[in-house]
């Protein structure tokens, strides 16, 4: 064998070490793979595949987990980020814009959050609109109805939003909020959450009752009767109704969806049918067609659906009516008006052929019968008058009647409808 000049023939040794140090290669590795993923469990770097969003309005990026930090950049609400490490409740995260840093753990909700909202967005693609509305505050936006529930966006105060439909759920407590936020956020770190037992108060200790003083008796004196027990059972107090809270659900400007308080949400309607609701919630409100005043130009006309000024009813609307313009006195009257009835979204208005008659809006609403079944009923608007759309020899079903009805009027018009010409 030829040895060129410049190399040396190694020795015995050190080719057994190389030998060696080739089979345990696999076996190193393998090692440093379990050691990393070791690391992983206790705070070290992490798979840079996870990613979060940002659930806060906007939230800073430390260059360190310390109470003094400098601030390398800021994120925003619904920002997408993705996940470097983690120490206890911060994590470092990298931007869209390569930024990197250290975020509060409380200001992200993980990819699964985001998910479901992507799902409201296709669920609810093709929802009919109710109404439109403006926020009054600042909201948040709920994966599902409910306080407790998941959130991710962010409305600013005079959002306007498409209102898609309403829900109603029991109020959460404080307390049921407060614990809900601290199990997401020990789950996001990793952490074991013991359930915790709900245990029944304690009664009040009560003093025992003071006997009095024993006398001692005479044994040839008549024994007294015994007085009967007059003590009475304590009245069993009723329970108190649980708080509600109705909810919409809405779409944003941006195609986002989501449940918002209905009660943070006006209805963008003009201040002149706003005067009419008589203190009534206005539930819905429909632009029917549009009139032209020599005064005052063009004025839309309305459908308003209309109910109890109250959370937690189960059916949407209770009184129907429409807004007709008056072009003599310049002002809206109430062309038509259904009232006691128990209504159900959705709701539509559109236009209709009605051959020589020619085209008109029509609006359909879905009304609970005497039955409980729930069907259509399809009106149209001829001028300033409303009348159903009934086919040739079909009867008006008869209506059910909503819980407020007062008594007196309890059998007034079985269909439900009640006219009342201007105002």
């Amino acid at each position: 064998m030829e040895i060129h000049p410049k190399e040396k023939p190694l020795h015995p040794l050190n080719s057994r070490f190389r030998l060696l140090a080739d089979r345990l290669a696999p076996q190193l590795a393998l090692l440093l793979v379990l050691l990393c993923v070791a690391s992983c469990k206790h705070g070290g770097p992490i798979n840079g595949g996870e990613s979060m969003y940002v659930s806060a309005p906007t939230a800073n990026l430390r260059d360190h987990v310390s109470t003094v930090y400098t601030r390398v950049g800021t994120v925003n609400n619904g920002d997408r980020v993705q996940v470097l490490e983690r120490q206890k409740r911060f994590v470092r995260v990298r931007t869209a814009q390569k930024l990197e840093g250290w975020i509060e753990l409380r200001a992200l909700v993980p990819s699964e959050t985001y998910d479901q909202f992507q799902r409201l967005v296709k669920d609810n693609r093709t929802a009919a609109v109710e109404g439109h509305g403006v926020t009054r505050v600042e909201l948040n936006m709920h994966v599902s109805p409910g306080r407790e529930t998941d959130t991710l966006y962010q409305l600013a105060e005079n959002s306007k939003v498409e209102m898609l439909k309403r829900s109603t759920t029991i109020r959460a407590t404080p307390e049921e909020i407060a614990a809900k936020k601290i199990a997401a956020l020990a789950k996001a770190a990793g952490e074991q959450v013991k359930p915790t037992s709900k245990k029944p108060p304690k009664a009040p200790a009560q003093a025992p009752p003071t006997q009095a003083p024993q006398q001692k008796s005479d044994p040839k004196a008549p024994s007294a009767p015994k007085a009967e027990s007059t003590a009475s059972a304590p009245p069993v107090e009723e329970p108190k109704p649980k708080p509600m809270d109705d909810w919409w659900l809405v779409r944003d400007q941006q195609g986002r969806v989501g449940w918002v308080l209905a009660r943070m949400v006006d209805l963008d309607i003009p201040m002149d049918v706003l005067q009419y609701a008589e203190g009534q919630r206005i539930q819905a409100a429909f632009v029917l067609n549009t009139v032209q005043d020599e005064e005052k130009g063009a004025i839309n006309q309305y459908l308003v659906l209309l109910n109890q000024n109250k959370d937690g009813l189960p059916y949407d609307f209770n009184q129907v009516r429409v807004f007709t313009w008056n072009l003599k006195r310049h002002r809206y009257e109430t062309g038509y008006r259904e009232h006691y009835i128990i209504g159900y979204f959705p709701a539509s208005v559109s236009k209709e052929d009605f051959g020589k008659e020619g085209v008109m809006p029509v609006f359909t609403i879905r009304k609970q019968n005497e039955d409980g079944s729930v069907s259509e009923r399809k009106y149209r608007v001829i001028g300033n008058i409303v009348r159903q759309v009934l086919a040739p020899g079909e009867q008006p079903l008869p209506s059910a009647h909503s819980p407020d009805e007062p008594q007196r009027n309890a059998s007034h018009d079985q269909g439900g409808s009640h006219k009342k010409k201007g105002r």
